[in-house]
């Protein structure tokens, strides 16, 4: 160890397994599309888009500027998400042929000039309440029906599939496909509607969180290694407390392992006591407050750990989805939260 830091280790081979397990689920007439916004959820908008381009049928992004990184790299088709909102940026996705959504009846009239030069997704407000058009609004976007153009909603519940929401979503969804004549492909699910509902394929599923592991599959695995090691080994007596505030106490003498590793570098400063850590391959727990720079292990019953030892925080071998839920926080925000200060390293590119 000549100085030591944390580090993220991204293997592009656990996405595209990923993504071929996932595939599993579908139809073979049904189109893949890996979503890769915010920098491909902590991965690398470049690196990740020549990593999986050959096993994905297309991209989705959120931001312009995503959606012409990844032109630069792929010829695939690219959704632009939440659309587009000047003649400008239309002019320029018409140039970089990359598609575009329209959620808002109040993008129709810049739409509608440009709908025989452009592909078009309308995304249909079915229950969510968030993006889309109202139901009783569609028959304004007739001229957009066609065959080349894509039908959308986007699910709010998918990952409980007893919510009634998803049932009134699809009901919605259905009838306003009969509204259209069919002419209109069609795409509804995300992550969890495949893996809940994949009946409901359909032209085009939108997968983004599942190709990197952070949801709860048995196939799925972590992408990513997030580790640092260990630079001090305290030994207290049974009653010392630990960390800022004194939040945990030794309930017996301890060995307590400080990894150099905090919230300033996408740890949750509100990790819990009792968050899982891999140390030496061996699981253990975090004890005591996350410091800006500093996190605290406790590493009684692992004889062999020693100043130099790397501590994993989440990787292929211990589920992200296991420490988001244990402490009520979601895979996506760990995914997008570490920080620039952490070393990166990619695997299988």
């Amino acid at each position: 160890m000549i100085e030591p830091n944390s580090e993220l280790i991204i293997d592009f081979e656990l996405v595209r397994n990923n993504i071929q397990e996932i595939k599993k689920k579908l139809p073979k007439h049904c189109n893949f599309m890996g979503v890769i916004k915010s920098d491909a959820y902590g991965h690398d908008l470049k690196i990740a888009t020549n990593a999986i381009k050959d096993v994905v049928d297309g991209f989705g992004a959120v931001r312009l500027d995503e959606a012409l990184v990844i032109r630069e790299n792929s010829s695939k088709p690219i959704l632009a998400m939440q659309g587009v909102y000047s003649s400008d940026a239309y002019d320029l996705i018409k140039q970089k042929n990359i598609w575009t959504v329209v959620h808002s009846i109040s993008q129709l009239p810049l739409a509608k000039q440009y709908q025989n030069n452009l592909i078009f997704w309308i995304k249909l407000n079915t229950g969510m309440n968030r993006l889309g058009i109202k139901l009783n609004e569609l028959d304004q976007f007739k001229s957009f029906f066609t065959d080349s153009n894509v039908l959308m909603t986007h699910l709010a519940c998918a990952d409980n599939p007893s919510d009634k929401l998803n049932k009134i979503q699809f009901d919605n969804f259905e009838n306003s496909w009969n509204e259209v004549s069919k002419n209109m492909k069609r795409s509804i699910l995300n992550s969890n509607g495949v893996l809940n509902f994949p009946e409901h394929s359909y032209d085009w599923v939108r997968v983004g969180i599942a190709m990197y592991g952070g949801i709860d599959l048995p196939n799925l695995k972590t992408a990513m290694k997030f580790r640092s090691q260990i630079i001090s080994i305290q030994s207290l007596d049974a009653g010392q407390r630990i960390g800022y505030g004194g939040r945990a106490k030794t309930k017996r003498a301890s060995r307590i392992a400080i990894v150099y590793c905090g919230y300033a570098d996408g740890f949750p400063q509100t990790a819990k006591d009792g968050t899982s850590v891999l140390v030496n391959d061996r699981l253990t727990k975090i004890i005591g407050r996350v410091s800006m720079d500093l996190i605290s292990v406790d590493v009684s019953e692992i004889n062999d750990c020693k100043i130099g030892d790397w501590c994993e925080l989440w990787s292929p071998d211990l589920s992200i989805v296991q420490n988001a839920n244990k402490n009520n926080l979601i895979s996506y925000e760990l995914m997008t939260k570490i920080s620039s200060r952490v070393t990166r390293k990619y695997l299988n590119l």
